[in-house]
């Protein structure tokens, strides 16, 4: 099996394509054959050696793929069944999804919905898997179409623009923070009613500011959360899932005690197995078919390191699939 792995030496992290064998692949119950992986903020951040994502090394990065089973000893997978996985620290504990195949204990695999093809379950992927918790943060906390304006940082990226499609499709209205004016077009393309300059949301916040927004995903953190919390309407809310501009929040407890509204964070790595597949179900449904053509590229593993440097340095635009059947 083919793979991309990543080793150590001292501080310094080298990403490399090498071939292993099966037998050298971690413990579990099933091997899937991989057809598609991707390519999200984490990875690009393991493979070139950043902020501690990668627990043990050697490492095969990838925190989500789909595949088919090739072998099961769980009798909840049979060979040939299609699944996919997104999570439970795979590509940072466990190796991942950038190879031929991988092995994984049985808890962490999600049947493929029958609507959904392989290639399709990776343009949705880890991201909009985060996307649509995020959606639903906000519809558990009583955030409506009728609630008013939801705005989306990072809205270029792949949970971002996963997001605005999918609380377009709900009717709600969104508003897309970035900071490429060229991806304005592609923004309103999938469903942002307008678009905001990233600068606007990235000087020290005030404590309140101006009441403008219902609702928000935040895919940024740092300065923009802040920004954004101080702008929330009264008994609003934020569902906050990254951290690309920064771990510090500057803000203060005023948006939350004088305007009642709520920061809800989102965490899909360890989302429960049980809960998961309804997720998916829901995604199938909403998206409609002409988003797979309009958020994604594909790559060859032999171009995912190259690929990582130009995530990072924020030119990449919604997803990047990778194939691992050439």
């Amino acid at each position: 099996m083919k793979a991309l792995i990543l080793h150590r030496q001292n501080d310094s992290i080298t990403p490399e394509i090498s071939h292993i064998s099966t037998e050298d692949l971690p413990a579990g119950d099933v091997i899937v054959d991989i057809h598609w992986s991707t390519i999200n903020y984490k990875d690009a951040l393991a493979i070139n050696g950043k902020a501690g994502v990668v627990r043990q090394y050697p490492m095969i990065p990838g925190i989500d793929f789909s595949g088919i089973v090739h072998h099961s000893e769980d009798p909840r997978f049979r060979i040939g069944q299609h699944v996919l996985l997104t999570g439970w620290g795979v590509g940072e504990n466990h190796w991942g999804g950038l190879a031929s195949q991988a092995r994984v204990p049985a808890d962490y695999l999600t049947p493929l919905p029958e609507a959904l093809s392989l290639k399709h379950a990776m343009i949705i992927g880890t991201a909009g898997f985060t996307a649509m918790l995020c959606v639903n943060a906000l519809e558990d906390a009583g955030i409506t179409p009728e609630s008013g304006e939801i705005i989306v940082s990072g809205a270029s990226g792949g949970v971002g623009s996963i997001a605005t499609q999918l609380l377009s499709i709900l009717g709600y209205h969104v508003v897309a923070i970035s900071g490429r004016p060229e991806n304005y077009d592609y923004l309103q393309q999938i469903g942002a009613k307008s678009v905001l300059p990233r600068h606007d949301f990235t000087n020290p916040a005030k404590p309140l500011d101006k009441q403008r927004w219902a609702g928000a995903v935040d895919t940024v953190g740092g300065d923009v959360l802040a920004n954004i919390l101080a702008q929330i309407n009264y008994n609003g809310a934020v569902a906050a899932c990254g951290l690309a501009g920064g771990i510090a929040l500057p803000t203060t407890v005023m948006p939350f005690i004088l305007r009642n509204i709520r920061l809800q964070g989102v965490d899909s790595v360890y989302y429960p197995a049980a809960k998961r597949q309804k997720v998916w179900e829901r995604l199938t449904q909403l998206l409609p078919e002409s988003f797979y053509g309009q958020v994604s590229r594909e790559i060859t593993l032999e171009e995912t390191v190259e690929c990582a440097k130009k995530l990072l340095k924020n030119q990449i635009t919604g997803r990047t699939l990778v194939n691992l059947q050439i």
